[in-house]
């Protein structure tokens, strides 16, 4: 018995390490491959060939990016203009609007949560054509606004704390109102401090998913204002010598980000509650 646990676990051991090569396998290949000059990356690219040590390491790419390729920093620039105020105002809204759906009764709250439910389920391209057409209108079109403002109301956040302020004792509440606070001081002084892992995963979640963002700047933004996400994803062979740099220099906020938040996001899911 002790021989087959021991063979279990030896297993589960070889089945992780053999998922985390693969997982990390496309980080490492783009990676290694921004220290080749065009030439190593053409010639690799041409014979199909999976080419990913250096014949000898050169920063060129990163030359071309940091002071040969302005366009590529004003992308990269284009990327925060839009993640930064989208991610801030997801979170101030989704916090009213959690604790709303929590902790206050009014008319027709079920129903109105469910439709937000409905609305997360949609994928975005159903409601592409709806925002194109009302920005339009308004004279929105080809500004980071037709792009932050639907995004600051995704209704991704305010399901998901909602789950957390659900958590908090109502009784804690309660107490706090008998003693004369209204619900900014309940939010504030209550909620909140226990919900600091909720936010941080919020805060993470939301930036990873905004800063890759291919649709809605694809559609709603000329060339000039369109993410560094949008030159990545329509990398051709005229760009090859500097895809792999960008590609890095696209990664490093994510991975920054995850690193310093990955304790809070880890406890933030840990006391998700579903019920």
């Amino acid at each position: 018995m002790k021989k087959e646990n021991v063979i279990l676990k030896i297993s589960k051991y070889i089945l992780l390490i053999v998922f985390s090569i693969f997982s990390l396998l496309p980080v490492v290949y783009i990676v290694l491959n921004s220290f080749m000059d065009t030439t190593e990356i053409e010639r690799s690219l041409s014979n199909y060939t999976f080419h990913i040590i250096p014949n000898f390491f050169t920063l060129i790419q990163y030359y071309e990016v940091f002071l040969r390729s302005p366009e590529i920093l004003s992308k990269f620039w284009n990327s925060i203009m839009l993640t930064v105020p989208i991610v801030s105002g997801q979170i101030l809204i989704s916090i009213f609007g959690s604790y709303a759906f929590a902790k206050i009764k009014f008319p027709f709250k079920n129903g109105i949560f469910f439709v937000f439910i409905l609305l997360m389920l949609m994928p975005y391209q159903v409601t592409l054509v709806p925002i194109y057409i009302i920005f339009k209108k308004v004279n929105l079109i080809n500004s980071y606004a037709s792009v932050i403002l639907p995004g600051i109301f995704s209704t991704f956040g305010v399901f998901l704390l909602t789950q957390f302020v659900k958590s908090v004792p109502s009784e804690q509440c309660e107490a706090a109102m008998v003693d004369g606070a209204n619900h900014l001081a309940i939010l504030f002084k209550i909620i909140l401090p226990q919900c600091k892992g909720a936010v941080a995963s919020l805060a993470i979640l939301s930036f990873l998913d905004n800063w890759s963002m291919i649709e809605q700047p694809l559609i709603l933004l000329p060339d000039e204002k369109q993410p560094l996400s949008i030159f990545l994803s329509q990398v051709n062979q005229s760009d090859i010598k500097v895809a792999f740099a960008a590609g890095v220099l696209f990664m490093i906020p994510s991975i920054f980000i995850f690193l310093k938040g990955e304790n809070q996001l880890l406890e933030g899911i840990q006391h998700l509650d579903l019920k």
